[in-house]
Formats: structure tokens, C-alpha cells, sequence
């Protein structure tokens, strides 16, 4: 290790990243700053580089999208070391752009939403997950705190469904629509629907949701 240059360092952070190896990654990421690398450079080169080659294989089929979710927290523990280092040396990492997601209040599903949020992040993009059981106050909390380009909103059941419908009017309520892009999904919700309650857009699966907000985005 002590014999490490700068293009060995990134390699092993980055193949770090793709085995999903959080303890390692965040190793790798301490002695980024300890030898004066551009910690920068790590994230862009290593850690999101990672996490995208990772995201190509799982839609080539070579991965599963366990390995995606734990490349993602692999690269979450990085960017927990490196992130303080970057804002000293006053610059910033350049994202696709910003989504907050979350599973509508009354719902505990996780899972969707979580491999929906791995592919987002695997494709470049940064993801605030808000979690589970999320109220319609908390995304209008998100949205002013973290001004994101996009927000999403699962649900898992017919019964909560509706709470997506509720908070795009609490949205609209504060005044905050006109900023965001909204985006829905879930097993039991439909194209239609997304129209129905105003959103923006509407995917049947993770895949699509990424495509989704390219698209919203208008990225290429």
C-alpha cells in the first residue's frame, strides 16, 4: 500500500466500488487525502466511474442488481470521506442532476424504490433518499432544502397510491410544483394515473425511471 501512485490508488478504489467493499472504499478514500490526491478526481474517476460500469453490466445482464445496490453504498461511504476534502479545496462534484425519492406515507415498501435510486446513482445522478413512510411535508421540506431536479414517488399499494395524488396538491399548495419534476411509479400505478394526479411522468420499472428522467432533463 505504501507504494501505491495515484493511477494504482483510483484503480483499486474503483474496483473497490464495483465489488461493493464499503470498508475498503472508505480506506482507499482516507489515504486519497492523506497523499494529496485530488479527491475530486477519485469521486469522478473511481467511485461514480465504478458504480457506472457496474450499472452497464446489470443492463447487459452480467450483474444482479444486489451488486448494484451494494456499489452504490460502497460509494455512498467515499463521498462520506471525500466530499468535506473537495468543499475545503472549493469546488464541487458535477452530477447529471439532483433526485429526491421516496416511498409515499403509509407504504414501507423499500425495495423498488431503492434499486430505482442505485440505478439513478449508478447513471450519474445525486440521490437524497428519504426512506420509507414518507409524509407529504417531508418532500416539501426536500424540495427547499435541497432544490432537486426531479422528485419520485413510490407506492406499493393501492391504498397509498393515493398519498402520491395528496402530495403533489401539498406541493402545489407551497407553491413549490413549478420547480420540480415529478415522477411516480409502483406496481399498482399506471400511466394514466401519473396524468390523473398531475405528474410529470410515469415508469414501470427501474430501468425506465432512469430513462424517465433523462428524458425530463433532456439529457442525452
Amino acid at each position: 500500500m505504501v507504494n501505491l501512485n495515484k493511477e494504482d490508488l483510483l484503480n483499486r478504489l474503483k474496483e473497490a466500488t464495483i465489488n461493493g467493499d464499503s470498508d475498503e472504499v472508505a480506506r482507499l478514500s482516507k489515504k486519497v487525502i492523506e497523499l494529496g490526491i485530488d479527491p475530486l478526481e477519485a469521486v469522478e474517476k473511481a467511485l461514480v466511474k465504478g458504480v457506472i460500469e457496474l450499472g452497464d453490466k446489470w443492463i447487459s445482464g452480467e450483474v444482479f442488481i444486489s451488486d448494484i445496490i451494494a456499489a452504490a453504498d460502497a460509494m455512498k461511504a467515499g463521498l462520506s470521506i471525500l466530499k468535506s476534502e473537495i468543499i475545503k479545496r472549493g469546488k464541487s462534484i458535477k452530477y447529471l442532476g439532483r433526485i429526491v425519492i421516496g416511498t409515499v406515507e403509509g407504504d414501507i415498501h423499500d425495495i423498488g424504490k431503492s434499486i430505482v435510486a442505485a440505478l439513478l446513482e449508478a447513471s450519474g445522478f445525486e440521490v437524497i433518499d428519504l426512506g420509507i413512510d414518507v409524509p407529504p411535508q417531508k418532500f416539501i421540506e426536500a424540495i427547499r432544502q435541497y432544490n432537486p431536479d426531479v422528485i419520485g414517488m413510490s407506492a406499493l399499494m393501492t391504498t397509498t397510491m393515493l398519498k402520491q395524488r395528496e402530495t403533489i396538491e401539498a406541493i402545489k399548495q407551497a407553491g413549490l410544483r413549478d420547480r420540480v419534476k415529478i415522477v411516480v411509479g409502483g406496481a399498482p400505478t399506471t400511466e394514466e394515473w401519473a396524468g390523473e394526479i398531475g405528474a410529470d411522468g410515469w415508469a414501470p420499472d427501474a430501468i425506465s425511471a432512469v430513462e424517465l428522467v433523462k428524458r425530463l432533463l433532456n439529457i442525452v
